[in-house]
């Protein structure tokens, strides 16, 4: 019996563009979601019975949504959304600055193991969490990445430009920086340092940020 081959087509982007979150009333959680810092992007309303209020958090390409008539979902049951941060322990002052009460630093005993209080002791790279609600109880996490690991970004083919003076003061910089951690380190191969050290900069992290984050990209590849 003759097969058909199914050939394969190059993928089509599908960027996650929106998340539903479920509220039982629209201007209590809109006052939430402003105290936290989120950018309003629209409040759209059509009639009484539908309403659509757009919030992006900040750096994020996705966005939210609460409204009325737009889910059947209950009010409080989204769980664990997650937001990424780079710095866990910034990130929860932040929230305290806003009066917004999260959780203590927590993270996990091995993959899928116990919940234990406290960063990560090894200071990994999507390691360490918090957590907070909204006044419905939906649940948001905070997850720490510092550096991705390989495989996690998508790649592009649109090209990054940038001035190759200011490259070659980044690599100066760069190697500045990698000779103070080589001093007190073992024998290690220099690109697994400068990579995140130069990505955090070209992200706009000061050299202190960065070679914090180049220090605990090295110590999760130990």
């Amino acid at each position: 019996m003759a097969t058909t081959k199914m050939e394969r087509t190059e993928t089509v982007d599908m960027k996650l563009e929106v998340v539903v979150v479920p509220v039982s009333d629209v201007d209590r959680a809109k006052s939430f979601y402003e105290k936290l810092g989120f950018r309003l992007d629209i409040d759209y309303a059509r009639g009484a019975d539908h309403r659509v209020v757009q919030f992006t958090p900040s750096g994020s390409e996705a966005s939210i949504h609460i409204g009325k008539g737009i889910t059947s979902m209950a009010p409080g049951s989204l769980r664990n959304v997650y937001l990424i941060v780079s710095d866990i322990e910034k990130a929860r002052a932040d929230l305290a600055g806003r009066g917004i009460e999260a959780s203590e630093t927590f993270h996990f005993d091995g993959l899928l193991g116990p919940r234990v209080v406290g960063p990560d002791p090894k200071h990994g790279t999507y390691a360490s969490f918090a957590s907070f609600q909204d006044p419905d109880g939906n649940t948001w996490l905070l997850q720490e990445i510092t550096t991705r690991l390989p495989g996690r970004e998508w790649k592009t083919t649109q090209a990054r430009t940038i001035d190759v003076a200011k490259l070659a003061e980044l690599l100066r910089d760069t190697e500045e920086h990698h000779g103070q951690y080589e001093k007190t380190h073992s024998k290690h191969q220099w690109s697994d340092w400068y990579a995140p050290y130069l990505s955090a900069r070209l992200n706009g992290k000061s050299p202190e940020e960065a070679a914090a984050a180049a220090d605990r990209y090295m110590e999760s590849i130990k």
